[in-house]
């Protein structure tokens, strides 16, 4: 058969439809199972003359060849699926819990008020201007008539008295 197309044709026409049903009962998807069946075919044509006679029939080989690629398919395609789940497991973001930030930036927020009662009149008054109303710096001098620089010192100090009475929490 080595090259004899008129050969493999009769060939393909009476083997064609067990190699397609064997390989289609390993893979249960025809789409596979044609690309399958079409690569053990090429691959007889190819390696014909390592057929050998004594070892068992023509349609024996065809169908190990058959099944040893169908099963190939099977664990490359498995193969690619646990890749891809070891990478969405690997890359997939957290579910944000909202109720959870809004309830620690309610406690924060207890924190930072019952330490403001704390510190000085003019540093409170200089950051509750800045920081709970929005006003720049500027702003805050001209509003409580003092200069530019004693504005930015009684902010920047009262933010220092701040972090001393309002440690860091870990949000774990």
């Amino acid at each position: 058969m080595e090259g004899d197309e008129g050969a493999f044709a009769e060939l393909y026409d009476l083997t064609s439809r067990r190699v397609y049903g064997l390989v289609l009962a390993v893979l249960r998807d025809p789409a596979q199972s044609e690309e399958v069946a079409q690569d053990v075919f090429l691959e007889v044509w190819r390696t014909s003359s390592r057929f050998d006679p004594d070892r068992g029939s023509v349609l024996a080989w065809m169908l190990a060849m058959s099944h040893r690629r169908a099963v190939d398919r099977v664990r490359a395609s498995q193969a690619s699926r646990n890749r891809d789940q070891r990478y969405l497991d690997a890359n997939q973001q957290i579910a944000h819990d909202a109720t959870s930030d809004d309830a620690l930036a309610s406690v924060e927020a207890l924190r930072v008020r019952a330490a403001l009662e704390q510190i000085p009149w003019s540093q409170r008054t200089a950051l509750t201007l800045a920081y709970f109303e929005g006003c720049t710096h500027q702003e805050v001098a001209e509003r409580l008539g003092i200069p530019l620089g004693t504005a930015k010192s009684r902010i920047r100090d009262g933010l220092v008295k701040l972090r001393e009475l309002v440690p860091p929490t870990s949000k774990e």
